[in-house]
């Protein structure tokens, strides 16, 4: 995967020294540049952007990665609040995003694909009938465009097994026919997704996937 831009530009982003050397130690402070931002004590100095410097936004840069953890503190705690929305199904939405993606694991799906099958509901934590989209997005820098595209259109796909329920058309994944994405849209939706509503079914818990959703967002894919 393309690394992110702060990630790409590691070596840019360590404060300059007045002669164009990375800062070190005290050299921050000679250099005009406090220590990052997660300490507390450096804020960029600019009001608009337009008036900002290359100087600054390195800093900034540097202070996003550094600052990178806090995506995967998320992204956690977003998953453990599904532990409190069930909407009339028989399990909560965090044991169905638990027993998807165990299902996905145990069927040797990639780990960037079990990482999504995790996440693919993330979005319900702030609005149902969008969710797809803000899960899509949320992922997006992390994974492969198909991937993205997976989680993105999943509701679609899903919609085979019950839109005719409410008057859609339970065909609508045909839309999509031809896609890159088609066939492991299907499959994430036939053979994971639908069939994730078991109590009974021996679901790994969250702090099993931790480490992968950890690892998943360490670097982000910016452009």
């Amino acid at each position: 995967m393309v690394t992110g831009i702060w990630n790409a530009l590691e070596v840019e982003l360590r404060p300059l020294t007045p002669g164009g050397g990375a800062a070190r130690g005290g050299d921050r402070e000679s250099a005009g540049l406090a220590s990052g931002c997660h300490t507390g004590t450096m804020t960029a100095s600019f009001t608009r952007m337009d008036e900002s410097t290359h100087e600054q936004w390195m800093v900034i840069g540097q202070e996003t990665s550094a600052n990178q953890s806090r995506v995967a503190e998320r992204i956690l705690a977003m998953l453990a609040s599904l532990g409190e929305i069930s909407d009339g199904f028989v399990t909560d939405q965090l044991t169905h995003c638990l027993q998807t993606a165990t299902r996905a694991e145990r069927d040797g799906a990639e780990p960037e694909v079990v990482f999504a099958s995790l996440c693919h509901d993330i979005g319900k934590a702030v609005s149902v009938p969008n969710h797809p989209a803000i899960a899509a997005e949320i992922i997006r820098p992390y994974v492969s465009d198909d991937v993205y595209q997976m989680v993105r259109t999943h509701q679609d796909f899903q919609g085979k097994h019950y839109y005719a329920h409410f008057g859609g058309d339970p065909d609508a994944r045909d839309k999509y026919e031809g896609e890159s994405f088609f066939e492991l849209t299907a499959r994430f939706a036939d053979d994971w997704d639908q069939v994730a509503f078991d109590p009974g079914y021996d679901t790994l818990p969250l702090e099993h996937f931790e480490p992968l959703v950890r690892e998943m967002t360490a670097k982000a894919r910016l452009f």
